[in-house]
């Protein structure tokens, strides 16, 4: 259980790396010119990021814990349902074990949701197809995807997958916080 413990939470900062590569390969070449491709993924920017944040929380340590109290708090800043919706968040008037409960639900959720968005932007993706970002004719020096391009991507996931599993490995707290192996308590702060 540890290896897939620590595969799974290094995994998530893995594919934050790779997500902002993602991000700035997007920017750099104007990506975001292709607006309804670009908004599908800022939506899926902030859903992983949900998805990370109460990943991040289940372990109910110290940084879990008042992490989960100071950004669900930001929720009551909205206007009229604010308070609300914290408190139904929450499932209580305070930062608990409901909590706990409703962010492990989210935490299995909310993958689904990023699987179906991540479709649709691929749809987007292929409606308004991905050209040569140099700009050189297309046409010219074409070679096959597969197997020039399907081996590289091989060897570059055997690559990452090396890497996670090392670091899973020889140094799986690296990436942690050590507040955050000190279990919750909502009379000590950080």
């Amino acid at each position: 259980g540890w290896l897939i413990r620590n595969l799974h939470a290094n995994g998530a900062s893995f594919f934050f790396i790779c997500i902002y590569f993602h991000i700035g390969r997007g920017l750099y070449y104007g990506s975001y010119l292709y607006k309804e491709t670009w908004n599908i993924g800022v939506i899926l920017l902030l859903l992983v990021m949900m998805t990370a944040f109460v990943g991040y929380v289940l372990p109910w340590g110290q940084m879990s814990f008042w992490g989960a109290t100071v950004i669900t708090n930001l929720l009551s800043a909205i206007p009229y349902v604010g308070n609300t919706l914290v408190q139904w968040i929450w499932g209580g008037f305070s930062v608990d074990n409901a909590t706990l409960t409703r962010f492990f639900a989210f935490h299995f959720l909310f993958p689904f949701l990023i699987l179906a968005l991540t479709v649709i932007h691929l749809l987007f993706l292929h409606e308004t197809g991905s050209t040569n970002p140099l700009g050189l004719n297309p046409d010219a020096d074409k070679i096959p995807f597969h197997p020039y391009f399907s081996y590289k991507d091989l060897l570059g996931f055997a690559i990452l997958l090396m890497a996670l599993i090392s670091l899973s490995l020889f140094a799986p707290n690296l990436l942690g916080d050590p507040d955050n192996f000190t279990p919750a308590n909502p009379l000590v702060t950080p």
